[in-house]
This record gives C-alpha cells, structure tokens and sequence, in this order.
C-alpha cells in the first residue's frame, strides 16, 4: 500500500477485473466533503451501500467490479480508504 495525500494506491491480493481489464492495484484518490454526502444520500442509511459507491466514485470502478473482488482485497481498500482519510495530526 501506497499513500500519499491525494491517493492511495492498493496491492491487490490476485489481479482482479476493473472496467474489464485486469488489474493488480486499485487506486482511490481522496474523497471531497460533496462525495461524501452524494453516497449518504444515493445509499438511504445502509452502510454498506455508501461506502461501494463512495469507493466506486473514487476508484473509477463499477459496483460489479468492487463487488467482484475477493474479500481480503476489498478490506486493503478499506484500510486504504481508512489511512487516506486519517488525520495525522500533521
């Protein structure tokens, strides 16, 4: 896992289909505030259904395509997801 500011890139546990082409590393790039609040209202208060669209917008990818991935790579994006957004106190 990478992390910068404006990204973090994932190692995907085995290559995956991403808008039909293969792929070992998901990259999500940081959400605005305005992101944010479009998955809370497009999702309807489920949980789960706000962060695949969240991660969908900020990935590039389909819902088909995050849904596709094996667990253990959806929980590094997760992690990822978490780190990127995670003040440092920097």
């Amino acid at each position: 896992m990478s992390v910068t500011a404006e990204n973090v890139q994932v190692t995907l546990s085995c290559a995956s289909e991403v808008s039909s082409v293969k792929v070992d590393k998901v990259t999500l790039r940081s959400p605005t505030v305005r992101e944010v609040r479009a998955a809370d209202r497009a999702a309807n208060g489920d949980a789960e259904q706000r962060e695949l669209t969240l991660f969908a917008e900020l990935t590039g990818a389909g819902l088909a395509d995050l849904e596709g991935l094996k667990l253990v790579d959806y929980y590094r994006l997760q992690a990822g997801y978490f780190r990127l957004v995670h003040d440092d106190g920097v």
